[in-house]
Order: C-alpha cells, then structure tokens, then sequence
C-alpha cells in the first residue's frame, strides 16, 4: 500500500505537534504543581494527595510572607544586586569586547586565551579567595562585595560571546562614520551598540537571573539576614530548625519567578528586531 506525500506530510506535521506538547507539558508540569502547593492550605508538598487541583484553596502563604517574614525585604535585596550585576556585567563586557574586536594591541591573543582558561575552573574553586579578599577590603556582607563576585565572574565567558558577535559587524559602517566625522565614542553608541542589542539583552538576561538561583556565593558573602537574598532566605523555609514550610517556599519560588519572566516577555521585541536596530542611517 503506496501512502502518497500529503499524507506521510500530515504524519510528520501530527509527530511535530505531538513531540511539541510534550515539550510544553514537560515544561509547565513543575510550575503547575508548584502553583497548586503554594495553594495548599498545610505544609506539605502533598497535601492535596498528589492532585494539581487542591482540594482547599487559600492565599495564607503568600500573606505569611510578607507579614510574618522578611521576604519583602529579601526580594528587595535580590533585585536591587540583580539589576546591579546586570548593568555592570553589560557595561564591562560591551567595553572589554568592542576592545578585542575592534582594536589592535600587544597582548589581545593573550588575553584572549587567558580568558579562555579561566572557564575551564569553576567558580566554586575561587569560594575561599573570595571570601578573604572581600573580607580584607571590608565588603564581606554586603551587596556591593556580591555584585563584584557576581560581575567579576560573567566578564570572561560572556566576552567571547560579545566578541564573536561584534566580529560578525561590517567594519564599513564605522568607516562611513569616520567619514563622516564621528567620534569613537559616537560610532561606539550610536552604530555598534544598537546592532549588537540583541547579544547585550542575552548577557543582561543572564546576568539578572544568576542572584536569583544562586545560594552558594550569597550564602558565603552575606551573613546577616537583613541582607540575603530570596534564595538564602528560601531555603530557611526548608531547613529551619522550627519546622518545614514547604507550601511557604512554594507560594515565594512562584513570586521570586515574576521579574524573571517579566524581563523575558518585555525584551521579546528586542531579541527579534535589535539586530537591524542602529543598521540604517536615517
């Protein structure tokens, strides 16, 4: 029996929807289940016996956090090292890649490859350098120490990514401004910046959504809890010495998840229209 193209097309069109909410049913399981905890009105994960639905609904957690904890003031923290580490992080590395990119200078392989070879140890390994450092110059807990740790850390990998992106610019737009009779400084944030946009909301991305899952180094840097972060502070709910309040930590996982898709959503229009952005001049 000959199956003709239309079909075995309709059958590979079915397999790609189905492999797609697979993907998707995957994806929002967790984010279901930790919707559906956060409603429960015990402490347990599965006080709704296993069911996405529970069967009693109350909004006790979320009013919990902020009258009888200090999430208000954690979430605060988190954001205020977040937007920080991200505006330096993009600022360092735009600079330290247009650098590489686009200018000449005895060193540039070296310190390229060196950048390289600092990927290849984890961060952890530098734990205890940090500390001491921070600690010598009088940073250690606070967020300006966490910001630099966190700054620091982003500045090798996400350069060879800038740079790579910088290299795939055409050098004749700078020319033409030269011609022009603009500035370095002009062609830097008028032509380059705004093709590059695209790679820049990346690494702004990426650099505000590390002090949201980090505990480790927040951990290590900020010891008191006026000054921790929602994932320090998170985790008190499940391993504090007076009890586990695992539908708590649930109801704050679901509000420390906000901004993060917030920025998401609000820099879609970015991702997609940033690299002709800058690229026509008007």
């Amino acid at each position: 029996m000959r199956v003709s193209n239309r079909t075995l097309g309709n059958i590979k069109l079915g397999l790609s929807y189905l492999v797609i909410l697979l993907g998707v049913v995957f994806v929002l399981f967790p984010v279901v289940w930790t919707f559906s905890s956060s409603l429960n009105p015990g402490t347990s994960l599965f006080s709704s016996d296993m069911s996405i639905i529970p069967k009693e609904v109350t909004l006790k957690h979320y009013r919990d956090l902020f009258a009888e904890t200090n999430f208000g003031l954690w979430y605060r923290n988190t954001l205020k090292v977040a937007t920080a580490t991200s505006m330096v992080t993009v600022l360092l590395v735009t600079f330290t890649a247009h650098a590489f990119s686009r200018l000449k200078f005895y060193g540039r392989k070296v310190g390229l490859v060196a950048m390289l070879a600092l990927q290849l140890f984890p961060g952890i390994m530098n734990m205890v350098a940090n500390y001491v450092l921070l600690s010598l110059v009088g940073l250690l807990d606070t967020h300006l120490g966490l910001i630099i740790i966190y700054a620091s850390g982003a500045i090798p990998y996400n350069t060879w990514l800038m740079k790579g992106y910088m290299d795939g610019i055409s050098r004749s737009l700078e020319e033409a401004a030269i011609i022009d009779g603009a500035s370095s400084w002009t062609i830097m944030w008028k032509i380059i910046f705004p093709l590059v946009l695209p790679m820049v909301s990346v690494i702004g991305i990426f650099s505000f959504v590390a002090p949201f899952g980090d505990f480790l180094f927040a951990r290590l840097v900020l010891t008191t809890p006026q000054n921790w972060t929602l994932a320090v502070g998170l985790r008190d709910f499940i391993s504090g010495r007076y009890g586990q309040r695992y539908t708590q930590f649930a109801a704050g996982s679901l509000l420390a998840a906000l901004p993060i898709t917030i920025l998401y959503l609000s820099l879609q229009s970015l991702l997609n229209g940033g690299l002709t952005r800058g690229s026509v001049k008007g």
